[in-house]
């Protein structure tokens, strides 16, 4: 009869974003509530929740023994990233099935508040992969006299944030190689390649332009592709599984003997992927754009160069420097830093009022990448970049900084 009275029991949260996804990362308030909708009168031992984050890796491997002898070793790890306990409702005991100290909730819909503080350390991002996961929930459990505890659960995101607004994430990224093919005692001339992308760190729903020359000087059709890969690693006991997967690829024209192709910025778009997770000991997600001419009866010539998926994207005026890079095409294997930089141009000069409401708005042909990060991240996509003044605010140090820059700069 008593059971009969529970009509549902959730847990909801409050969300920081007007995407109305819970979103959160490491030092933010987790505040949410328990619902619970009874359609007659209830006793009430405790209401508590559990708040946990972890990041777990398990995998198998089959192991010979001997001639008949076969058998299976298991690898599992564990860090724990948050362990949050609360009640909300009654009292620590609750083994007991005593009248005392009971809570009546009458018929009706009751929420019962609840917020808990994630750790200012760094956490790993909410990841789902072959060999593991990290994941983040709070789970409520609703005790009663007589009767098992009723439970719920429903996870939350964390996102580690990775800002691509960086030196190093802003760094061009390039490489040249060449291979020359045998067949027994005849030898081709070379297949050569040189490719270059703008810079290492991007966010889902941005493409990649890529530079690149490919030269065939041998005596076979070739055909010069692109891809992006996805990188699991797992870590157990000491070893270590690897799992790679693609994201995306492109195809370029073929080419054949004595013929050369260029890409002047030819463009592959990231899907909605992961963020790039390099802080967790036991999981990592690495992505790498892999440039490479495939050529028939031979191992591949290919480039690898690094990339980083982040969740705050580049800021409208990083774009300027980037659109002057790219129309060099594959003149950038000399290029030098300018002696004095120019002044970055204010807000108001990249984005116009009406560009900027337009912006606000997803176009059509984003709506594949609708989800938590992506809304998530359309939220960084258009704030003002920091102020910019020609004053120096500490006049008598400029000297001794200019100084320092120059005896650190190899280039100058």
């Amino acid at each position: 009869m008593v059971l009969g009275k529970m009509k549902s029991f959730t847990v909801s949260y409050n969300c920081l974003n007007d995407s109305n996804v819970p979103v959160f990362s490491s030092g933010d308030c987790v505040s949410g509530r328990v619902v619970i909708e009874v359609t007659g009168e209830i006793r009430v031992k405790s209401l508590k929740i559990h708040a946990k984050g972890f990041a777990k890796v398990r995998w198998t491997e089959s192991r010979n023994a001997g001639s008949n002898t076969a058998y299976t070793q298991n690898y599992t790890e564990e860090v724990e990233y948050l362990n949050h306990k609360d009640i909300l409702i009654g009292h620590e005991r609750d083994d007991d099935n005593s009248e005392e100290g009971l809570t009546t909730i009458h018929s009706g819909r009751y929420e019962y508040a609840f917020s808990l503080e994630l750790p200012q350390t760094p956490l790993a991002t909410s990841f789902e992969g072959k060999h593991g996961s990290v994941r983040y929930w709070v789970k409520a459990e609703l005790h009663r006299p007589w009767l098992l505890p009723m439970k719920t659960k429903k996870e939350f995101t964390v996102f580690e944030h990775i800002d691509i607004n960086t030196p190093l994430l802003l760094s061009p990224q390039a490489g040249t190689k060449d291979k020359t093919l045998c067949c027994w005692f005849c030898t081709s001339g070379p297949i050569s390649l040189s490719a270059k992308i703008e810079r290492k760190g991007y966010t889902p729903g941005e493409s990649i332009q890529i530079f690149a020359e490919i030269e065939n000087c041998s005596s076979r059709m070739v055909v010069p592709k692109a891809a992006i890969y996805q990188t699991q690693t797992f870590y157990a006991k000491g070893k270590m599984k690897e799992v790679k997967q693609l994201v995306a690829n492109l195809r370029g024209e073929s080419l054949s003997s004595g013929k050369t192709e260029t890409w002047n910025g030819k463009m592959l778009k990231i899907p909605p992927v992961s963020p790039s997770i390099l802080d967790c000991s036991i999981i990592r997600v690495e992505y790498s754009l892999m440039v490479y001419v495939d050529i028939p009866g031979a191992i591949n010539l290919s480039l690898n160069l690094p990339l980083v998926i982040g969740t705050i994207p580049l800021h409208p005026f990083g774009s300027r420097t980037s659109s002057v890079s790219s129309q060099c095409s594959m003149s950038w294997l000399g290029m030098g830093l300018p002696e004095r930089p120019e002044a970055p141009p204010s807000y108001a000069e990249i984005a116009t009022e009406e560009q900027r409401q337009s912006s606000l708005d997803v176009p059509a042909a984003r709506e594949e990448l609708d989800g938590p990060l992506f809304a998530y991240i359309h939220e960084f996509r258009f704030q003002p970049p920091p102020l910019y003044s020609e004053i120096d605010p500490n006049p008598d140090h400029a000297g001794r900084t200019e100084q320092r820059r120059l005896d650190a700069c190899p280039s100058r």
